[in-house]
C-alpha cells in the first residue's frame, strides 16, 4: 500500500508578498510585485524591472542568529530559509535548536545558485590575496546545497536533507522528490520548495540572451505579460518558497491543518530533440510529462478545473497552451480555467515553481482563481486555441477539485503536479 500525500504547511517569501497573509491578500487582488531597479540600469541592463521581496533587517533577525549574520550576504539562502521555516512553523512545529533529531522529517530545497553575492565577494579578495579574510561561512554561503545545510540545522532533520537544481523546474521536481519518498514510505514528513537570489549577476545572462523584455522600464507592473499579445519577454524575479508534505496517517494522528491533498504527478526531459533545445520544449516530451501525470494521479483529463502554468511571457506561451490542449484533449470552451503568478511576480527562476506551487495550493484551499493581470490582449494563437473566458483578469470564485500545475525548464526538462482539494 503506498501513503497518501498531503500537505500540512506553506511558507512564501515572493515579490508581491512575504508572509502568506500578504501574499494571499496580493494574488487575489492582483498586486504585481515588479518595480524599478536604478541598479540594473546603472550596469548597463536592458531590462531595468524585476521582483525582489522586501525583506528588512529586522525581518532578517528573526530567522538567523547575529553570528549567522555576520558576513552573510546570500539572498538565495536568505529566502530558502524563511520560507521553510514559516511552512515548517505554519504546519505546527516549533524551532529548537535543543530539539531531538527527526528521523521521520527530509528536507528536498533546491536551487539554480548559491550566493553569487557572496561567490563575487570572495572571488575579490582571493585576486587581492586576502584568502584569509574570506571568513569561515564563504563554502557554506557559496555551496548549491547551502540553503538546506543552514536549513538542516536550524530545524534538526534526520532523514534525507539535499538540494535539486533544474532551472526553472526545481521548485515543482523538489516537491514531487519528496511526494514520492513518503508515498513509498521513506519519510513521514518532507520541507520542500525552492529559492531564487536578486543579484544582477544571476539576471545578467538573461539579459545578454534578450529574453527579459526591455519595453517597461517606465511602466514595471505590465511588464510582465503571460499569455498578451504585446508579451515582449520575461521580467526576472525572485524569492522562495516551501511546502510541508506528510502522510495523511501522520497528518491526521497529529490532527494537522490539511491545505490540500498531492495526487501524483511527473517529471521528464525532452532530451533537447525533436525541436527541443537549450531553451525551448519538446513538445511531444510536455506532452508526456503532462498525460504521464494524469496517470500517476489515476485522473482523467475531464477532472481539471484549473492549470497553474509556467506561461513565461515569451514567444512559447502559445506552444505551452497548444501543448495543454493535445494532453488534455480539451480546448475552446471545453479547456480548464488557467493562470499564471507571473503575470504579478515576474519569472522567479529555480523558484518559481515552489512559489507557484504555494499559490496553487492557497487556491484550492480558499476556492478561487486569482486573476492573469496585464492580459486584456490575449495572443490570438492562444484565442484561436482557448476560449479567452479562461483566461481570468479579475479574481474568480469558484469550485476547485483538482489543479494542475507544471514547470518547463532551460535544459528541456519537465515536471507536472497534480493537486487535489483534500476532503
Amino acid at each position: 500500500m503506498k501513503n497518501r500525500v498531503v500537505i500540512t504547511g506553506l511558507g512564501v517569501v515572493a515579490p508581491n508578498g512575504v508572509g502568506l497573509e500578504d501574499f494571499t491578500k496580493a494574488i487575489k487582488s492582483g498586486t504585481s510585485g515588479i518595480t524599478f531597479h536604478q541598479n540594473l540600469k546603472d550596469k548597463g541592463f536592458s531590462c531595468c524591472i524585476g521582483g525582489i521581496p522586501e525583506v528588512s533587517e529586522e525581518k532578517k533577525q528573526e530567522y538567523l542568529t547575529p553570528l549567522q549574520l555576520r558576513g552573510f550576504n546570500s539572498t538565495s539562502i536568505l529566502y530558502g530559509v524563511m520560507s521553510a521555516v514559516d511552512a515548517w512553523k505554519d504546519a505546527g512545529f516549533t524551532v529548537d535548536e535543543n530539539s531531538p533529531l527527526d528521523y521521520d522529517t527530509g528536507l528536498i530545497f533546491g536551487t539554480g545558485t548559491s550566493g553569487i553575492e557572496k561567490f563575487r565577494e570572495a572571488i575579490y579578495k582571493i585576486d587581492d590575496q586576502n584568502v584569509r579574510r574570506l571568513g569561515s561561512t564563504s563554502v557554506l554561503q557559496t555551496m548549491a546545497s547551502g540553503v538546506t545545510a543552514y536549513l538542516g540545522g536550524i530545524l534538526g532533520l534526520g532523514n534525507q536533507v539535499t538540494t535539486n537544481s533544474s532551472a526553472c523546474t526545481t521548485g515543482t521536481e523538489a516537491l514531487l522528490m519528496g511526494f514520492e519518498r513518503i508515498k513509498n514510505g521513506k519519510a513521514k514528513r518532507m520541507l520542500v520548495g525552492s529559492t531564487s537570489d536578486s543579484s544582477l549577476y544571476t539576471w545578467g545572462g538573461f539579459d545578454a540572451m534578450r529574453v527579459m523584455t526591455y519595453k517597461h522600464n517606465e511602466s514595471p507592473e505590465k511588464g510582465s505579460r503571460p499569455m498578451s499579445e504585446t508579451a515582449s519577454g520575461f521580467v526576472p524575479g525572485s524569492g522562495g518558497g516551501a511546502l510541508v508534505l506528510e502522510s495523511l496517517e501522520s497528518a491526521l494522528e497529529r490532527k494537522a491543518n490539511i491545505y490540500a491533498e498531492v495526487l501524483g504527478g511527473n517529471i521528464n526531459a525532452g532530451g533537447q530533440r525533436n525541436g527541443g533545445t537549450l531553451t525551448a520544449p519538446n513538445a511531444a516530451a510536455v506532452q508526456r510529462c503532462i498525460t504521464d501525470a494524469l496517470v500517476d494521479a489515476n485522473i482523467t483529463a475531464e477532472k481539471i478545473d484549473v492549470i497553474n502554468g509556467h506561461l513565461t511571457a515569451t514567444s512559447k506561451d502559445a506552444l505551452e497552451i497548444e501543448n495543454w490542449t493535445k494532453s488534455l484533449q480539451r480546448k475552446g470552451d471545453n479547456f480548464p480555467l488557467i493562470n499564471s503568478l507571473k503575470s504579478q511576480v515576474g519569472h522567479c527562476l529555480a523558484a518559481a515553481g515552489a512559489i507557484e506551487s504555494v499559490a496553487s495550493v492557497i487556491q484550492i484551499k480558499e476556492q478561487f482563481v486569482f486573476p492573469n493581470i496585464n492580459c486584456e490582449d490575449v495572443h490570438p494563437e492562444i484565442l484561436a486555441l482557448i476560449s479567452s473566458d479562461k483566461i481570468p483578469t479579475q479574481k474568480i470564485d469558484t469550485n476547485i477539485t483538482i489543479l494542475a500545475k507544471a514547470s518547463f525548464g532551460f535544459g528541456d526538462v519537465n515536471a507536472c503536479v497534480i493537486f487535489k482539494k483534500y476532503n
